[in-house]
Parts: structure tokens; C-alpha cells; sequence
């Protein structure tokens, strides 16, 4: 499964790929609005540093979702144009994945709305995890249901789940069979905690700064 960050703050995005664990951004209009910088220049300094760049649309009819799709298209070949799971948003996606622009259908709460988006070959289909979750639905069974009946179908749209609140989410979409987990930095971060780790290390140091005590005492007396 490929790790994805969900921020469009360069600095985060900058972190995570210098650690070499991630092959994809997902951004939306919040985190855009969040990172207080223009659409397009920001998203271009992205794809910059990394591939597979998903970036939302913001109108609501066909027709209009059809030029904005394009112009966000036309920023960077890494560019993902991000659609809502609307019947525009299907529509106009149709349209502009016929054209070869690589659609990631956004919103999807079901199996079904999953089997719509992969009926106009989009290339992402996003399931979100923790809004369903919120709602006391099982989000993690919603990822696993699309995976199952994409692999019954030999659908090829790729499964990314969405809206990970924990480091958990990720694991249970890994078990689910999802291609793709995108996150917080903050979830990304906490996936390398353990006390464990923390304590080995803390031991381990220990342990090393003890064996070269002697050297040390043995360097000073041979002066």
C-alpha cells in the first residue's frame, strides 16, 4: 500500500518526503485555504517534490467542472484533478478522463458510488474513513466492500482510502486491501511512535556511552 499526505503545507510535505515514505499529496480546498497560499502556485511547488498530486475542483455544474478540470490539469503532469462523487462531477469527469486527465473521484461514502466513478475510469476513488466513522458507520468496511467488488470486477481505479483520523485507520485499510492510505502529517508522524522504540533507543544509547567509558579513562591515564 502507498502512503499519501492530505495537507498542502510545503513544509510538512517537504518532511515527509525527505523520510522517503511517501509517493503522493492530496489536497483539497481547507488545506489549500489553511496553508494561506494560491491555488495553482502552490500546488505547482508540490508536484515539484512529488508525483500524483490530487487537486480539488471548487464549481458545481458539468460544464464548469469541465473547464476548471482542465485548467488544474494543465498546471503540471503530476496534477490529479480531485471531482465530487455529484452527478456533474461524474459527468464532467467522464468527459475529462476521456481527454487522458487522470481523475481522483472525491467524497465517496459507498460501494456504489465507488462503481460509478470507476465506470468513467477514474484513476483514484476516495472513500473517507473518519466522516463515516463520525456518523457511527463503519468506514474501514466501506473500503474493504469497494476493494472486493472492484477485484470481483477487475476494475483497475485505485482504492485511496481517505479522511484517516489514526494511525490505526492506516493499518485497518492496509488489512482491507487498500492501494493507497492518505493522511494528516501528524498521523504520518505518530506511525513511527512506539514506547518501545522510544525505550530501546534510550537503552541501546546507554549501553554504547558505557563502552566507551574505559577508552575514555584509558586515553587520559596513557597521557
Amino acid at each position: 500500500m502507498r502512503l499519501f499526505v492530505d495537507t498542502a503545507d510545503f513544509d510538512e510535505i517537504a518532511a515527509a518526503v525527505g523520510w522517503g515514505v511517501i509517493s503522493g499529496v492530496t489536497t483539497n480546498p481547507t488545506l489549500i485555504a489553511r496553508a494561506g497560499q494560491d491555488h495553482e502556485t502552490q500546488v505547482k511547488r508540490i508536484c515539484e517534490l512529488v508525483a500524483d498530486v490530487s487537486a480539488e475542483t471548487v464549481t458545481e455544474k458539468k460544464n464548469d467542472l469541465i473547464v476548471e478540470g482542465r485548467r488544474i490539469a494543465s498546471w503540471h503532469e503530476n496534477v490529479i484533478v480531485k471531482v465530487a462523487c455529484t452527478p456533474d462531477g461524474i459527468a464532467a469527469g467522464k468527459v475529462l478522463a476521456g481527454e487522458g486527465v487522470k481523475i481522483n473521484v472525491t467524497l465517496c461514502f459507498t460501494v456504489n458510488q465507488a462503481l460509478l466513478a470507476a465506470a468513467i475510469g477514474a484513476y483514484f476513488i476516495s472513500p473517507f474513513v473518519g466522516r463515516l466513522d463520525d456518523i457511527g458507520e463503519d468506514g474501514i468496511a466501506v473500503v474493504r466492500g469497494i476493494v472486493d467488488a472492484y477485484r470481483q470486477q477487475g476494475i483497475t481505479t485505485k482504492v485511496l482510502a481517505a479522511s484517516l483520523r489514526h494511525p490505526m485507520h492506516v493499518t485497518q485499510s492496509a488489512l482491507a486491501g487498500a492501494d493507497i492510505a492518505t493522511m494528516p502529517f501528524k498521523v504520518l508522524e505518530q506511525m513511527y511512535k512506539h514506547p518501545l522504540t522510544d525505550s530501546g533507543i534510550e537503552r541501546f544509547m546507554s549501553d554504547y556511552r558505557k563502552t566507551q567509558e574505559p577508552q575514555a579513562l584509558g586515553q587520559r591515564s596513557g597521557r
